[in-house]
């Protein structure tokens, strides 16, 4: 009985990055009822023992010990304890994948076709509600209905979302390490450079610049590293900067406007767009949009930047709470109950999170956290190391890990569902990946 109800989870368990196009609400419900079940499982199969031998898995409840024991000296306990106590559901999420629900080959295959697949058409979608495009409007709806409420922005089919980047980003290297994997594709130079040039594009027009940077970046280390594929990945890298060069010369987007004003603020900058007058077509008509400031504009003026105001308010928080930091899921809550704190967020409102990882952890969970943190991210990478897997598998996983972990860039709360469940899902992956092996 066990055994069937294990392949069920499986395969529901597989499907997580579909889920994760529909919101966080499905995909954590799936994630609680597989982590529970993982647990009876390895209690009832008695697999804990091997579980137990990992170090990876030791630092994890380390971990996560640090996250209860500073919650007794958090500034609101209730909201540290309940989201500590609840972490743990992501922390078991890798091993859940790589000792039960993905150690057979075949499910774990399945996986990597499925999220390609889904990448290739998030691509897609989102592609076609780039060209769906008016000046006066913006972008217009994606195949499935989806209109973005950001003028400039793109959705994909994530609703009201403005997560396309990070979705492709994160997971565009996975379908990447099947194209490697199927003996079909595995030569095809075509193929391996349109996929990957592909992500490359529509990261860049989604906004989400972050997604962009860190895939680019991981796409350069794995021209680096990974030899025997260094021609098609410097193709899809030329092709993808020809495409982009094209893209921004000819799409009306990055050309139907004139900059009346640009700053660092958030929507700082002000521009008037041109379009013909549904009254009088032979007459031009123009509307103010506010939209997100240059990037240089920011890192000009950082310290009265959005971003620049958060990082200083959390490095404040640290400053004061070295050891233990405020608690975790305290950002908002003592930026707003705190008048000290709360002057220093001058130009914007309080934030949910710090927005960034580890400034997060340093914030919320001090120096102890932030340490055992980085002892948690070397011994997965050790892991993935000292596994026995193929060394191309090998280094797509790390560059995953990079990816998700750099540490100089915006990035979602690991607390939250959504940004949670996936950053863990793809840890698990990775370790899944790193023990592959090409039998087919």
């Amino acid at each position: 009985m066990i055994l069937q109800t294990e392949r069920f989870f499986s395969y529901i368990f597989l499907l997580v990055p579909l889920f994760l196009i529909t919101g966080p609400a499905v995909p954590d419900i799936v994630i609680t009822a597989s982590v529970i079940f993982s647990i009876f499982y390895c209690i009832f199969l008695k697999t804990n023992e091997e579980i137990l031998k990992i170090n990876f898995f030791i630092v994890s409840i380390i971990f996560w010990s640090s996250l209860l024991l500073i919650s007794f000296f958090s500034y609101n306990k209730i909201n540290s304890f309940q989201d500590s106590i609840i972490f743990i559901r992501f922390l078991i999420i890798p091993f859940s994948a790589y000792f039960i629900f993905f150690k057979n080959d075949k499910i774990f295959i399945r996986l990597l076709i499925l999220i390609l697949l889904l990448v290739v058409f998030v691509c897609i979608d989102t592609l076609f509600q780039f060209f769906n495009y008016s000046s006066e409007f913006g972008f217009g709806s994606d195949m499935l209905g989806f209109k973005s409420n950001w003028y400039g922005r793109l959705t994909g089919p994530f609703g009201d979302e403005l997560i396309p980047g990070s979705y492709i980003s994160k997971f565009g290297l996975v379908g990447y390490a099947y194209l490697i994997l199927d003996k079909k594709f595995r030569t095809n130079v075509l193929i391996h450079s349109i996929y990957l040039s592909l992500i490359f594009v529509v990261t860049y027009i989604t906004g989400e610049r972050m997604a962009f940077a860190t895939y680019a970046m991981g796409l350069f280390i794995l021209f680096i590293f990974l030899k025997s594929y260094r021609k098609p990945i410097f193709f899809s890298i030329l092709l993808g900067l020809f495409a982009l060069f094209i893209t921004i010369q000819l799409h009306p987007f990055y050309n139907d406007f004139k900059v009346i004003e640009s700053n660092e603020y958030h929507q700082g900058l002000k521009i008037e767009k041109f379009y013909e007058c549904k009254e009088n077509a032979e007459e031009i008509c123009s509307k103010i949009i506010e939209i997100q400031p240059s990037f240089i504009e920011i890192i000009r003026n950082f310290n009265t930047s959005a971003y620049g105001e958060i990082y200083l308010l959390a490095y404040k928080m640290f400053i004061d709470n070295p050891i233990t930091g405020i608690g975790i899921n305290n950002f908002k809550f003592l930026c707003e109950t705190n008048s000290l704190y709360k002057n220093l967020m001058v130009n914007y409102n309080c934030t949910s999170h710090p927005h960034n990882i580890y400034i997060q952890w340093l914030s919320e969970g001090g120096f102890l956290v932030f340490f055992i943190f980085i002892i948690y991210l070397l011994s997965l990478i050790t892991f993935i190391i000292r596994n026995e897997g193929e060394k191309n598998y090998k280094i797509i996983s790390i560059i995953l890990i990079l990816i998700m972990f750099w540490p100089f860039m915006s990035t979602g709360s690991l607390i939250k569902n959504w940004y949670g469940i996936i950053t863990f899902f793809i840890i698990g992956i990775s370790m899944r990946l790193s023990k592959f092996r090409n039998i087919y």
